[in-house]
């Protein structure tokens, strides 16, 4: 059994505007109320640290970086716990849909025994931040690509 969170939103701003914000991750705590702080080279194998809002708790998550691919997406999985305890998954993927807008996937999922206490108690708190996270991310690649199109007028 999985516990798993989608959320998928169209986005006014090219898929490279879009993967610009994404991809930078010092600048998270910015526009981001769920990832607070990032670090990460974004390369496979290597780690990727971040300061996450569960609720009214901040938490360190430090994953393993398993995907890249430039301008289209990346993935990310919990370290390893003892056996059948805990996994996670988590991927950012950009479709464009034409010239000026993308669709952007984010996906999560959590498996292992431990799997039905960690959705128990911090269920609500991770829609919450998944959700938040898509919506940052859309206000953010949608006011830079504004500010982009009014620097050309």
């Amino acid at each position: 059994m999985r516990f798993v969170i989608n959320k998928t939103v169209d986005i006014d701003a090219p898929a490279d505007v879009v993967w610009e914000v994404l991809t930078d991750l010092p600048r998270y705590g910015e526009w981001n109320p769920f990832v607070l702080e990032c670090q990460s080279s974004l390369k496979p194998g290597e780690a990727i640290d971040m300061k996450v809002r569960l609720g009214n708790r901040l938490q360190t998550a430090n994953e393993v970086m398993l995907e890249f691919e430039p301008k289209r997406r990346f993935a990310y999985r919990m370290k390893p716990l003892p056996p059948g305890a805990l996994a996670s998954y988590r991927s950012h993927d950009l479709n464009p849909l034409d010239g000026k807008r993308c669709r952007y996937v984010s996906h999560f999922e959590l498996c292992g025994w431990l799997m039905p206490l960690v959705r128990a108690l911090m269920g609500r708190q991770l829609e919450a931040g998944f959700a938040g996270m898509t919506d940052g991310l859309k206000q953010r690649a949608e006011q830079v690509w504004a500010q982009r199109q009014a620097g050309r007028g």
